[in-house]
């Protein structure tokens, strides 16, 4: 167990990365910190949009807690900000309890998360299946998609259910209110979304290379707002929805708490703090591989435990690490926590001064490029690829994302990792195996079949493999039975007590237990639990001094 002082231990990897910081380093991380910001920009408004909450709470979460991730957590290069992955709880949170709640939940969920970093369990959030992790991250966007077709396709809806159903519904009986307007507004932009990099890279020109720079997302959010200003066609606005966005932070904001409140809101907070952990800790993973470092993930659950604290109070959102937006920050060069800072000051400075403009940014084009995001989000080759896993991975995958789409989230990640325990339990008992040894392998034993017994164990001895001793149990020998643990790498209290009872059942019917190659952790728990004591006077160092000593 972790010491007092290592548990506590705060130190941003900020710290460790300034040192011999200079002026090349910081040109590089400037301009990858203009560069996330151009990203960011579109992604931001339209994430809390798409969660049920206005534009401004996506840009005052990047800035926030852009800014606070990157200046505490353990990784050099993420980013941190609004996250698709929160669209699906944030938006049924607030349809479910409104929008104090869920500045408490995510506050509460900040709490929960720097807790999980200051007692090391950061490392745990990687024991969580990749089928479970794949299931619920492609029934996200899936939801996320089926979310957008409203205002993709200009549906008089006036307000959109939680559930998938309902949305179905919703959308089917809305169909004849298609605006033709910004059903081509957001065909446009998702053509320019898709393919302003492929169709540059095509175009044979010399300014091709710099204009490819530039995210298809900020030319769709740019040409479709100036088209839908200049032109005047009736299509929904930020500015006709919302009023457009403040120019300024908000001040801080307290809400009515109790702890009435608070206990309802236990699972939507356990759910977006494991939800957060699990984004943050993969995009770090992500990170890594691309720069060759390795985060520490305690250090960023404090960190993202701190943002998603603070961000709430000043008019912000749950926020997590975005592989998008940290994919981005790495192939434009950032060495240092000093890019995702310049990201969130960037956003800071635009919203400042170009906050009038955002007001006719056309929601059908914000739509597009959730669509795009929702796309890129699942890892849709892991269903072509289902039948060349086993039956346990299958089934956990699919009713995860089943699950997921259908019911919510947190019911889909519980029984995920409920199948996958199940699964290893089982996988791990049926490697656990038991072998005789006869007197093919070992003379001594020739001529005493039904007087001795030698078995040698394999794997794990636990609960889901102690009956190998109850059928020893049910067959016992005549005179002495030999188990040489030689092989047998870990015993849990259950393989204990089997052992008890194994010892107590041949002690009453007159027959020697002899045991070898009792060592590391399964002689450790011998001794703790007093079995080592009843089994010492016949203790072998090896089964062949066993096999003598039961024949002799």
């Amino acid at each position: 167990m972790a010491s007092p002082t290592r548990m506590l231990s705060f130190r941003p990897r900020l710290a460790d990365a300034l040192r011999g910081y200079d002026r090349a380093r910081f040109m590089q991380d400037f301009s990858a910190g203009l560069t996330v910001a151009v990203v960011a920009l579109p992604l931001a408004m339209a994430f809390a949009i798409a969660s049920g909450l206005p534009p401004e709470a996506g840009l005052f979460t990047a800035i926030i807690a852009g800014f606070l991730i990157s200046a505490l957590g353990g990784s050099k290069v993420q980013i941190g900000g609004p996250a698709g992955a929160f669209i699906v709880i944030v938006y049924g949170i607030v349809q479910q309890y409104g929008v104090a709640n869920l500045i408490i939940a995510t506050a509460l969920s900040g709490v929960l998360l720097f807790l999980m970093g200051v007692l090391q369990l950061g490392t745990l959030v990687r024991f969580i299946p990749v089928a479970v992790v794949i299931g619920f991250t492609n029934g996200i966007a899936v939801l996320i998609a089926l979310s957008q077709v409203k205002d993709f396709l200009g549906l008089a809806i006036e307000k959109m259910p939680g559930d998938f159903f309902g949305m179905l519904g919703a959308l089917y009986q809305h169909l004849s209110t298609l605006n033709p307007w910004a059903a081509g507004v957001s065909a446009v932009s998702l053509a320019l979304v898709v393919g302003w990099q492929r169709w540059l890279s095509a175009w044979r020109h010399p300014w091709a290379g710099t204009l490819a720079r530039v995210p298809g997302s900020i030319v769709a959010l740019v040409l479709a707002t100036a088209v839908v200003a200049l032109s005047g066609m009736p299509v929904e606005t930020i500015g006709s929805r919302f009023g457009g966005i403040p120019a300024g932070l908000p001040a801080f904001t307290l809400p009515d708490f109790s702890w009435e409140s608070a206990r309802h809101l236990l699972m939507p907070t356990i759910t977006l703090a494991l939800l957060g952990s699990i984004e943050s800790l993969l995009c770090a993973r992500v990170a890594d591989g691309m720069v060759g470092d390795r985060h520490d993930p305690n250090q960023e659950l404090m960190a993202q435990g701190i943002a998603n604290f603070v961000t709430p109070f000043f008019g912000g959102m749950p926020a997590t690490g975005t592989i998008a937006r940290t994919v981005t920050n790495v192939k434009s060069g950032a060495t240092s926590p000093v890019a995702g800072m310049v990201h969130a000051l960037a956003l800071l400075l635009v919203m400042l001064a170009a906050a009038p403009l955002a007001a006719s940014i056309p929601l059908a084009t914000l739509a597009a490029i959730l669509m795009f995001v929702a796309w890129n989000m699942g890892e849709w080759r892991e269903f072509t690829r289902l039948k060349t896993y086993r039956l346990p991975y299958r089934v956990t995958l699919v009713s995860v994302f089943l699950l997921t789409v259908i019911f919510d989230l947190t019911v889909a990640v519980e029984f995920g990792i409920f199948a996958a325990c199940l699964t290893f339990i089982y996988r791990i008992s049926s490697l656990s195996r038991a072998e005789r040894i006869d007197a093919a392998d070992m003379p001594v034993l020739a001529g005493h079949d039904g007087q001795v017994q030698v078995w040698r164990l394999y794997g794990a001895l636990f609960f889901g493999a102690t009956k190998l001793l109850e059928a020893m149990e049910d067959h016992l020998p005549a005179r002495a039975l030999v188990l040489d643990l030689k092989n047998v790498i870990y015993v849990d209290s259950t393989g204990a007590e089997a052992l008890e009872h194994l010892s107590h059942a041949c002690a009453t019917r007159g027959v020697r237990l002899i045991v070898s190659g009792l060592i590391s952790q399964p002689l450790d728990i011998a001794r703790r639990t007093g079995l080592y004591e009843r089994l010492r006077p016949d203790l072998q160092p090896d089964v062949a001094s066993a096999a003598a000593a039961a024949v002799a």
